[in-house]
């Protein structure tokens, strides 16, 4: 079977200085025992499935080591050749609506280094505490806040080929889990206890608008074990803002999954 490459005929270049297919490439990882290609997407599930590639890689000896993977996002980035004679590739999908919200709790209200480089964007015209969840969202009709950071870039800007084998919706991870011990005999090592980005032990406080809250208010409720419920930071406005400028993502989670696991349809 023939792979195609998604972005090698965008431009006629030479592909090693393609942009969009060079980004795309930048985030495939091999899995060498398997001959298969993941292309990772930050905040689908990243840290765990970087791990695991790690680990059946022989870099890491357990999720003790997690670590690891964070200065090592390009080790496993596989070649031309790898990329075309790949026996298996996968990737994981998100919801663009709770995508956005987890990245905005995690990295803005958490105040991550993530954050200082949202101010940077702006020119430092704005400081942490201006970025509600409304200014957030509305900042990303600019491509260029949109395409400033891997953490909210459209996920379809990752993806290196016209077609997966398997697409895995973050939704229905235990699929993932089920598909790639039976594809290709690896054990996904769940990392989420490590990292703290997901909301398991929150609190989740729904029936108020929470998308003009400042951040510090969100991190001082974070910090007590609150979190606001992901619909809670959305507004009609807003939902459509994200439906508009994330329409590619939104279109390629329809046809691969339908409606069930988006939070608007």
């Amino acid at each position: 079977m023939n792979r195609f490459l998604k972005y090698s005929n965008k431009n006629y270049s030479p592909l090693n200085q393609n942009p969009q297919h060079k980004f795309a490439q930048n985030h495939a990882l091999c899995i060498y025992n398997s001959d298969a290609v993941y292309s990772f997407i930050p905040k689908n599930a990243c840290s765990t499935l970087r791990t695991t590639v790690a680990y059946a890689n022989g870099c890491i000896r357990d999720k003790s080591e997690f670590n690891w993977i964070h200065n090592n996002n390009h080790t496993f980035v596989a070649t031309l050749p790898e990329l075309v004679k790949a026996k298996y590739t996968f990737t994981v999908l998100r919801c663009p609506f709770s995508r956005l919200v987890s990245v905005y709790l995690d990295k803005i209200v958490g105040r991550d280094l993530d954050a200082w480089r949202y101010v940077d964007v702006h020119n430092r015209n704005i400081g942490v505490e201006d970025i509600t969840f409304d200014f957030f969202v509305r900042s990303m009709e600019k491509p260029g806040v949109r395409n400033s950071n891997i953490h909210w870039r459209p996920q379809v800007d990752f993806l290196v080929y016209e077609e997966y084998d398997d697409y895995f919706a973050l939704e229905d991870f235990s699929r993932a889990v089920k598909t790639l011990k039976e594809r290709i005999g690896i054990d996904v090592i769940d990392a989420r206890s490590l990292t703290n980005h997901g909301r398991d032990g929150f609190d989740l406080v729904s029936g108020e608008d929470f998308s003009m809250v400042k951040p510090f208010d969100l991190l001082k409720n974070k910090m007590n074990g609150a979190l606001p419920d992901l619909k809670s930071l959305y507004n009609e406005e807003l939902v459509e803002i994200v439906s508009r400028v994330f329409r590619s993502d939104i279109d390629l989670y329809l046809s691969k999954f339908g409606a069930d696991g988006l939070m608007y349809a």
